[in-house]
């Protein structure tokens, strides 16, 4: 039987890698020279590299490790599904029991008229799919030119041209021609940052309106979407001010423009409800999915869309799909993966355990000199790191440096704490327990520490005038 085993030492399976293996958002040849770590085995919330070192995974991978590492009865259901049905597409009216039954699992999860499920293989996918669907939709309804789809600044939608376009981040942006015509991006509620003397609350409404602004500027016939995530996730951990979604919702309704929820990071649970639309309270018209859907254990994403557009879509031949939309393999483990979390409960064990717990934990965190403040929604979070708490300062340095120095500090620590410019970020697997979140804390405090004193010691400790 073949299998892929660790059976080199790290240094020739790193030049292996350097050698044939290109990564995802990596200058290859910086990491060629510093050497890729090899991650051989996981458990729960912890990874083990190739030289035995265990290490907290605060990311919970790429967001979307809900369940924790190796839940045997995921593998066990993939091997079944593998045996029964390895592969068959949904393409040339055919159907399989996998895709139906994670279809209308999903519909009972969703809030409101969400009941049709568009599945794809990932969440750049799924919205490739829903900048099509969108556009579809309305020039099935005789409005063809009613075609542009608002987005945010520094929003993430995913790394395809058309997902990397409806994404707000400018450095995507720089290759590969995007953003393709007909999208725009408005600001973030990103108060932190950008809300200088204003209250949140007064910053919350006045990016929203930013949207009725761009609206008007367009032509509301023109404009056939809003797409946002509930809680931005590699943007930095955004979370909006509590007046923004319900003025964002108010908008959306008054100029018939379609709401976009982005759940791929925030849906099953990151917020401590099933979605993120649930805790912003808003009611959204497309939901995109994937990450937490299958908490990574297979490939997996889709688009839940509203009873009215279903209507209109399943009218006409939509010229659109993926050879692995509804993947048997994958829609079962998906299944699986819900399954585990309503039997298990999670949603409980995040309310009423793990969120108090980590919520302690970063308060704590928070009082540290390097920490500007906490920004926390369920169980993902940010630390803004500043050299001047109290005006939000930004550093002096290029921005990132000093998140870049604490993300290596994690790593000595053996913690994985993701940086996004000069903010550290965490969305831990959701079954993380008190005691983890202790440990968490431990190595999150070191790292800060040590980046504390290599500012101190290279005068760096410097406010951007």
């Amino acid at each position: 039987m073949s299998s892929v085993t660790n059976h080199l030492p790290t240094t020739e399976l790193q030049a292996l890698d350097a050698a044939h293996h290109m990564h995802p958002f990596t200058t290859g040849d910086e990491l060629a020279s510093k050497g890729a770590r090899i991650i051989t085995r996981a458990k729960g919330v912890y990874l083990t590299d190739s030289e035995g070192n265990e290490i907290l995974d605060a990311m919970a991978g790429l967001w979307c490790v809900n369940l924790g590492y190796g839940r045997p009865e995921m593998g066990q259901v993939a091997m079944r599904q593998m045996n029964e049905l390895p592969y068959y597409n949904t393409f040339f009216q055919t159907s399989h029991v996998p895709a139906i039954a994670l279809a209308a699992e999903l519909a009972k999860l969703a809030p409101g008229n969400l009941n049709h499920v568009f599945f794809a293989g990932s969440g750049s996918e799924a919205n490739d799919t829903n900048l099509r669907m969108v556009r579809t939709y309305w020039a099935e309804k005789g409005q063809p030119e009613k075609s542009h789809i608002i987005s945010r600044k520094n929003a993430y939608h995913g790394s395809s041209v058309g997902s990397g376009s409806l994404g707000g981040m400018t450095y995507i942006h720089e290759q590969g021609g995007m953003p393709i015509p007909g999208i725009h991006h408005i600001g973030q509620p990103d108060w932190w940052s950008e809300g200088g003397d204003q209250t949140p609350e007064a910053f919350g409404l006045a990016r929203a309106q930013e949207l009725e602004a761009k609206i008007l500027e367009l032509g509301e016939e023109k404009v056939a979407a809003f797409i946002g995530e509930p809680v931005q996730g590699a943007g930095g951990v955004v979370i909006p001010p509590a007046t923004y979604w319900p003025e964002i919702q108010r908008i959306c309704k008054k100029y018939n423009v379609l709401l976009i929820a982005d759940e791929v990071i925030c849906g099953f649970g990151r917020t401590g409800n099933w979605f993120g639309s649930e805790t912003m309270g808003i009611q959204p018209d497309i939901m995109t999915i994937a990450k937490g859907l299958s908490s990574g254990y297979a490939p997996i994403g889709g688009s839940i869309v509203s009873d009215e557009i279903a209507e209109v879509i399943n009218a006409c031949e939509f010229n659109h799909g993926y050879t692995y939309s509804g993947h048997p393999v994958c829609a079962a483990v998906a299944m699986e993966n819900l399954r585990i979390m309503q039997e298990e409960d999670m949603l409980s064990h995040i309310r009423n355990v793990a969120m108090p717990a980590l919520h302690a934990a970063l308060t704590d965190l928070g009082e540290h000199p390097l920490v500007g403040g906490v920004n926390v929604s369920g169980l993902m979070a940010s630390l803004p790191l500043t050299p001047h708490k109290e005006s939000r300062a930004k550093f002096a340095s290029d921005g990132g440096t000093v998140g870049y120095m604490c993300r290596e500090h994690c790593f000595a620590n053996n913690l994985v704490m993701r940086h996004v410019g000069d903010r550290m970020i965490i969305s831990p697997p959701l079954v993380i327990t008190p005691e983890e979140i202790d440990i968490f804390a431990q190595r999150a405090k070191l790292a800060l520490d040590a980046t504390y004193k290599d500012l101190q010691d290279k005068d760096m400790l410097k406010a951007a005038s």
